[in-house]
Formats: C-alpha cells, structure tokens, sequence
C-alpha cells in the first residue's frame, strides 16, 4: 500500500505512538487528522507539526463518533485510512470486587466499543475509495496478558479477535478495503504511569521508542503485511498456542 499522498484519520493521534504516527505520516507528504479528549494536547501536536488538522472529540460518546465522521468526510471527502489508535489502562484487583473496577466500563469502550462503532460509522466511505485501508492498533498484551490490568489485556484480546473477523468478512463480502492489525510490544509511553510507577518499572529502559514503532508500523503497511508483530514477543504470540502463552506471562 502507498504510504505517501494518503488522507489519514489517527485516533489518540495526540501522543506516543498515534502522535508518532501522525509526525511521520505528514513528512511522507499525507493529509493527517488526529483526535483526542484533550484539547491541551492537540494544540501541543499541532504546535509541533502545523500541518496537522485536530479534532477534539470522545469516542466514547456516540455523538461524538457520529460529529467526527460528518466533520471528517465532510471536510476531507478523500479520507481513505483510519488508525485505530485510542488507549486506556488501569490496575485492577479481581479478588476485590465490583468497587475495585472503577473505570473498567469506560477502559472496554475506549480500547474495543468505541473502535468498532467507529470503523463500522466509516466503513460505507472507505469502500468507495480506492486504497482505503483500517490499521486496529491491539496489543501483544492481547496475546500474552498481565495479571496487573485483567481488563486492558481482555479488551485488546477482544480488538484483536474482532480485527480477523472484519478482515474475513470484507474478504467474503469482496469490500476491497485492507484491514492491518498492529499489536505493539513495550512502548515508552505516558500510558498508565501511575500503575507502572507502582509495578516498579516506569523509568526502566528497554521499550521501544514511539518513532521507532510507528517507523516499523508503517514499513510494514507498504509493503502490505496485513499482521504487523514486531520482534521475538510477536512471533510468539502469532505462533505459540494461546494456552501456552497465557502460561508464560502470567
């Protein structure tokens, strides 16, 4: 697939690997859209990158699912890819009950409802563009969960199951539109800071850097390899059987 002349929808596109995303895309020459709940954030991206355009919206929230599509469309009719990118994280005990889940239903709707309803509003107009293409960004955390955030670990699960599936389907359906699925390994991000600082290893180095992966990511999305695992912990989780990996990480 091209990775130069595109229009570029890039949810949570404001920081770590969306913003990474979003910074390469427009030095390949792409139209770039991101969005995102903060707007203090957006305005820093777009102080970094001018040529971004920002949207500031929840999509969690169905209107604001449905706004962002018409403002989308509407204002750049030849969008033909959408990034998947958005992401929640939270520590839960589930030893402790329904108080300890505070936030659970929102994490669900950020990493798995909100992307489907999404693709779903979006796919009527991608499938009359050509080259148009989905990126779901999951997680290898999907593959080879942690105990320490049971319900991120299901959601990405979840993401991923859902991506094979819309993929077979467009297949079946002979919708033209390239469904890639891009399941990060350990990325240095701000994602759930608090829980990492916790567990003990927020400043340890070892994770890829954002440039780095979102410059893996999109190697890959040209040279169209619909499955993007990077590196020794992808091939596992791409080859092993899931019981197998399930006893490995937890």
């Amino acid at each position: 697939m091209k990775v130069t002349g595109n229009t570029i929808l890039i949810t949570g596109g404001a920081t770590g690997i969306g913003f990474a995303l979003a910074q390469q895309f427009v030095q390949l020459g792409n139209e770039v859209i991101i969005c995102g709940r903060r707007e203090n954030r957006l305005a820093e991206a777009k102080q970094k990158i001018p040529g971004l355009h920002c949207k500031v919206c929840d999509l969690a929230r169905a209107p604001d699912r449905k706004e962002l599509y018409e403002w989308t469309v509407g204002n750049f009719p030849g969008l033909n890819m959408l990034i998947n990118n958005g992401a929640y994280q939270n520590d839960y005990s589930l030893t402790d009950g329904l108080a300890a889940l505070d936030g659970a239903e929102e994490e669900i709707n950020v990493i798995l409802t909100s992307p489907i309803l999404l693709n779903a509003l979006f796919t009527e107009h991608l499938r009359n563009i050509p080259d148009a293409a989905i990126v779901n960004v999951t997680s290898i955390l999907g593959f080879m969960p942690s105990s320490r955030i049971p319900v991120y670990c299901a959601a990405k699960a979840g993401f991923h199951t859902y991506t094979l599936v819309l993929r077979k389907q467009f297949e079946k359906a002979g919708i033209a539109i390239k469904v890639f699925e891009a399941p990060p390994p350990r990325v240095d991000t701000e994602l759930n800071m608090i829980g990492r600082e916790k567990a003990g290893y927020a400043n340890i180095p070892g994770g890829m850097s954002p440039p780095e992966y979102a410059g893996f990511v999109i190697d890959k999305i040209k040279s169209d390899e619909l499955d993007i695992f990077y590196g020794k912990a992808g091939e596992d989780a791409r080859f092993q059987p899931r019981a197998e990996v399930e006893r490995s990480r937890l």
